[in-house]
């Protein structure tokens, strides 16, 4: 849980609970007295500050799934991409991704530092108008293991919203690791305050993975996290040569197309698998460019302009309401 302290007690219940510095498990605890006074029951001030701090930015969108290797980080690097081509908005991605930060590499920034300014700690950039921020950046090798408990993946992303010098966006693009766990309470959390936009929610076609994606698009209803709509990744290949489509991995439920249907979610397009997608990545180019005119990067192309209309129509609604 995100509000259970490094040094707790194995069943601790967790500081902002009722039971929190009363129950048989907080004896001899060192958080005890504090936690029974209340006082951990009272709103994390970092809420407020972040608040502040991201009310500079115009769109805040995250990129969820409940499965792994089903392509978050690869879209999530693809939208920043492609907002950014747009040179008239500045755009920044953060991955949240802190046991597996793959960003660096996909965006080509790997063996990139952090710097620490008076303003807090200055992003890396891709482009003028396109910053970065990773765990990645703080690692002294890309192998070196990250082996932290929640509280401290709950520390680390409260840094990166609250200490990072954004300055003024156009869009901040989360990408976050798999599942509905700390990071993912955490950064609800913490953007609680900052008017959202939504979660874009990643799937691949086989009900393996769809099973997981229900959970999270559950999670996302239970926190009241609007949803953008969902993208199907690896959704048949298209054969460079005869342009033929096979199903690699079937959709033997009907894949996101009835999913969608039946929570009723918008389907934002099913990128079909393209080889030259995963070489992009490791070569840390942008696969919109790299081959502008491939299937795939079309597919992209769209959903990336669902994205631009929803939240252009999101604001017009927010600005009605007040």
């Amino acid at each position: 849980m995100a509000d259970v302290p490094e040094n707790a007690p194995e069943h601790c219940p967790g500081t902002s609970s009722e039971q929190a510095g009363k129950s048989a498990s907080c004896q001899g605890c060192p958080n005890q007295q504090l936690c029974a006074s209340g006082a951990t029951k009272a709103p994390d001030p970092a809420i407020a500050e972040i608040g502040e701090k991201l009310s500079v930015v115009k769109h805040k969108i995250l990129v969820l799934s409940g499965k792994g290797g089903v392509g978050k980080s690869t879209f999530s690097a693809h939208l920043a991409h492609a907002l950014a081509s747009d040179s008239t908005k500045e755009v920044a991605l953060l991955d949240v991704d802190i046991c597996g930060p793959s960003i660096p590499r996909i965006m080509g920034l790997e063996g990139e530092q952090v710097h620490q300014s008076g303003s807090g700690w200055s992003p890396v950039y891709v482009d003028d108008n396109l910053a970065v921020m990773s765990i990645g950046f703080l690692l002294s090798s890309p192998d070196d293991a990250v082996i932290w408990r929640g509280p401290k993946k709950n520390g680390m992303i409260k840094q990166f919203l609250r200490d990072v010098d954004w300055g003024e966006l156009d869009y901040l693009v989360i990408d976050t690791p798999p599942g509905t766990s700390d990071e993912h309470l955490s950064i609800v959390q913490y953007l609680g305050s900052t008017n959202v936009d939504g979660a874009v929610i990643i799937t691949t076609p086989q009900e393996v993975s769809l099973q997981d994606v229900r959970k999270e698009i559950r999670f996302c209803q239970k926190v009241k996290l609007p949803i953008i709509g969902v993208v199907e990744n690896m959704s048949g290949f298209v054969c460079p040569k005869c342009k033929n489509t096979s199903q690699i991995f079937a959709p033997t439920t009907g894949g996101a197309e009835k999913m969608c249907a039946d929570l009723n979610l918008p389907l934002l397009g099913k990128v079909p698998l393209d080889p030259r997608i995963g070489r992009s990545c490791d070569e840390g180019k942008s696969f919109l460019n790299e081959v502008p005119d491939s299937p795939a990067a079309e597919v992209y192309r769209r959903i990336v302009q669902s994205v631009r209309d929803y939240c252009s129509n999101r604001a017009t609604d927010v600005q009605n309401a007040t």
